[in-house]
């Protein structure tokens, strides 16, 4: 993989990078970008931005663990009421 620093439109570096890619996948990739409206390069560049920032939402958060949070809570109402009827 080669990098190299060229100056974009805006003013700043931009590192360009080579990659080797399956010829299939490359054509998928160029399909789903001309869809998008975008270039590969922006479409592949969104990607690494979305691996390399952290999550944006908290784990604690997330509707499964809600449903969890509740499905414990509701057992543990109902074997109180079993305790107690006893």
């Amino acid at each position: 993989m080669g990098c190299r620093a060229s100056r974009s439109r805006y003013n700043m570096y931009m590192a360009r990078l080579t990659l080797s890619i399956d010829d299939t996948v490359l054509w998928r990739a160029r399909r789903c970008a001309d869809r998008h409206g975008i270039s590969v390069s922006k479409m592949v560049e969104a990607h690494l931005v979305a691996l390399a920032e952290p999550p944006s939402f908290d784990a604690r958060d997330a509707p499964i663990t809600r449903s969890l949070r509740s499905l414990k809570k509701a057992n543990l109402d109902d074997y109180r009421k079993y305790v107690a009827a006893r």
